[in-house]
């Protein structure tokens, strides 16, 4: 990515919306699958898979009305959801099952353990019957799949947001520059998750992008397993709740000033985001929260502890920071309405 922007620098601005969002993918295909399939390295198949991929996060976002009232189901044949789905769902299958096929006649691999993927693993589990209870092809797509759902939008949002936020507090950004710059001295190569540790400030940018921006404003829903009464409004057993991550980081009660970006507030203060203080939950709490935070949150700080280190950054043209659009999109994740631009000065 950093070479990336070095190549794409221009005065008209870098789409890092889209930058991000590549970067993420690739992450995850790496880690799940074992290559890249980003447009550029995976040809037509990477370009389609692009493209499934952003159908697919687009429709997560979109309710059924039938899965809430069921006598409306109808309305999805009507119009077109279904068939949508249908086509989708088809096309990730497809492609899903021409990666486990590939996996499979390359068993070459087997035998080395630092080159297996997450493919590679749960199909030597599936052979050796090494889970307890038996595992087909059907569960490990869907494990596959669910890697992808959760661990590609919800961090280039993230990341996306930490930039639009740094953009339009400088002082934020200076002060984020400074501690990564002094940390990592003359260093050349990319920082390290070891030069993270001391990255403080790092860390508080981080929590208060996910305060003002949780990926997922509306948490997974949960269901109640008995009659409860919350805040004198009482919840019968069976009922699908959600929990407003979005309301709980804006509450004046818990955060002063909660409409600015102030990082400095989680400095010393010991809430974290792992679902230990509920002041912040961007990933949820309980044994259900999200399995994937550490590993979202290092591809985060080590992203931008780099892009922050290795350029100078400012917004395209005459545009001032008052001029950012701050509008969400609407669907499962709130990203950007609109891609985020910006101009890269190399430091060095």
């Amino acid at each position: 990515m950093i070479r990336n922007i070095k190549d794409s620098s221009s005065s008209s601005g870098l789409n890092l919306s889209e930058m991000f969002m590549r970067l993420t993918n690739d992450v995850v295909c790496r880690v799940a699958l074992g290559r890249k399939y980003s447009e550029g390295e995976g040809g037509e198949s990477g370009r389609m898979f692009k493209e499934i991929l952003g159908e697919f996060a687009d429709l997560l976002g979109i309710v059924n009305i039938g899965d809430y009232v069921p006598w409306l189901s109808w309305l999805s044949h009507v119009n077109g959801l279904g068939a949508k789905l249908d086509k989708v769902a088809k096309q990730l299958d497809d492609f899903i099952e021409t990666v486990v096929q590939e996996h499979m006649n390359h068993s070459s691999r087997s035998g080395d353990d630092d080159q297996k993927d997450l493919l590679d693993v749960l199909l030597a589990i599936q052979k050796e019957k090494l889970a307890g209870i038996p595992i087909d092809r059907v569960s490990i797509k869907a494990i596959i799949l669910d890697m992808f759902a959760a661990g590609t939008d919800t961090t280039y949002t993230a990341l996306e947001w930490t930039m639009t936020e740094l953009l339009r507090h400088p002082r934020v950004m200076n002060k984020l520059q400074n501690e990564v710059r002094g940390i990592v001295g003359n260093k050349t190569d990319v920082v390290t998750e070891d030069d993270l540790v001391e990255m403080h400030y790092l860390k508080a940018v981080t929590k208060e992008t996910l305060r003002l921006h949780p990926p997922l404003p509306l948490l997974f829903p949960r269901m109640s397993t008995r009659d409860v009464e919350v805040n004198g409004y009482n919840i019968k057993a069976n009922t699908q709740v959600f929990i407003n991550a979005w309301r709980i980081g804006r509450d004046p009660k818990l955060y002063d000033k909660p409409e600015e970006y102030e990082p400095e507030r989680f400095l010393n203060n010991g809430i974290d985001y792992k679902g230990n203080a509920f002041e912040l939950i961007p990933f949820g709490a309980g044994r259900r929260a999200c399995p994937g935070i550490q590993f979202a949150m290092a591809i985060n700080e080590i992203t931008l502890a780099n892009i922050v280190h290795k350029f100078d950054w400012a917004l395209p043209g005459e545009a001032s920071r008052e001029d950012l659009d701050m509008t969400e999109s609407t669907g499962l994740t709130a990203h950007k309405k609109y891609p985020l631009k910006a101009v890269a000065f190399p430091h060095f």
